[in-house]
């Protein structure tokens, strides 16, 4: 049986969904190169639980990576930082930059709507948006 992203998502750390990722991830290359059958070889293909825990894995260091820089454009804000020094530092415009950081900050109150206790409350929601301002800012 595999398990969701989201499952995975509270057993993993970034550190160990890359880890485990990565492992599968080579895996599959290692096979896939040998042209090996099962059983053959020390690299065996993964098992259809195996790929689809790849991808599940894939999917949880995508949000968690997502989550840790959403992080650092609030430090960078929190430092003075504007949206054009931000979107420049992130290979975009300030209006993009601003626009996935607001959109960010609106996907943490519904989380924490839904859950309770994950994303961002009602008091963080508003600090956050303050901090963020407006894309000219």
């Amino acid at each position: 049986m595999t398990a969701s992203p989201d499952e995975l998502e509270r057993e993993h750390t970034l550190s160990t969904a890359t880890t485990r990722y990565d492992e599968l991830r080579m895996r599959d290359a290692l096979a896939s190169m040998a042209g090996q059958a099962p059983g053959e070889g020390s690299a065996t293909p993964l098992s259809r639980d195996e790929a689809l825990e790849m991808l599940a894995l894939s999917e949880v260091v995508i949000r968690k990576a997502g989550y840790g820089r959403q992080a650092m454009v609030r430090a960078a804000r929190g430092a003075g930082a504007s949206w054009t020094q931000i979107g420049s530092a992130l290979g975009s415009s300030k209006q993009a930059a601003w626009e996935a950081h607001t959109r960010w900050i609106e996907d943490q109150g519904r989380q924490h709507e839904r859950t309770g206790y994950e994303g961002l409350g009602p008091d963080d929601i508003a600090s956050a948006r303050d901090l963020a301002g407006g894309p000219d800012s």
